[in-house]
């Protein structure tokens, strides 16, 4: 299955060597650019692909308010976006995942981590540029400080230290033996206990909450 791509940056060089990077992999296919948020904003909810890469700063439209506008609290049918950025700033962070994004990714980051966040997203799960994960968690609230509408079992609490450890789905099931789609079953009971929304929330309250201690 071909992964489908838009790409969001107000600088054409920029978007050029993305698209290099991205269409060098098997089965990921860029079918859109935009230049800037409005446009993103248009061709999105247009053409609805699988993946979203943002920039922040780009005229009209930031990349949090496209965030907001594509997979934000009330949007029906979310897309699946990823923030690209140079600037490693908590506000900008704190804003796009709280805006609905599925990933943060600095751009001298490296292309391989580009993919796998395309990647990543696109399977579900959420990733984060390493340089960032432990500094966002320990201060992204004040969702995550909710306590759970249910008591989490001993297999959901291995599974939500798991996730805050930046594991994979498979990674999960390898590691503790159980099949994928046991995984995905016990992230969706998760979501729905925490009431949160995605895996990064997941984490994010794991850390607030004492569990990785």
């Amino acid at each position: 299955m071909t992964v489908s791509v838009l790409l969001a940056d107000d600088q054409a060089m920029v978007r050029a060597s993305l698209r290099v990077i991205l269409e060098d992999q098997p089965g990921i296919e860029v079918v859109a650019e935009a230049a800037d948020g409005d446009e993103a904003v248009t061709l999105a909810r247009r053409l609805r692909p699988d993946v979203c890469l943002v920039d922040v700063q780009m005229p009209g439209r930031n990349g949090i308010e496209v965030t907001r506008a594509l997979a934000g609290p009330g949007v029906p049918a979310p897309l699946r976006v990823v923030v690209v950025t140079t600037f490693d700033l908590d506000e900008y962070v704190h804003g796009a995942l709280r805006g609905g994004a599925v990933g943060f990714v600095l751009k001298d980051a490296g292309p391989d981590l580009l993919v796998e966040a395309v990647r990543a997203a696109h399977a579900g799960d959420a990733l984060i540029s390493p340089s960032i994960t432990l500094r966002l968690l320990r201060h992204l609230a004040p969702a995550a400080t909710r306590r759970p509408g249910q008591p989490l079992s001993e297999r959901e609490t291995e599974i939500v230290r798991a996730v805050a450890r930046g594991r994979t789905n498979q990674e999960i099931a390898a590691a503790l033996s159980i099949s994928l789609s046991t995984v995905k079953g016990h992230v969706s009971t998760i979501l729905t206990k925490l009431g949160v929304r995605n895996r990064v929330e997941i984490a994010a309250w794991a850390w607030e909450n004492g569990l990785m201690a």
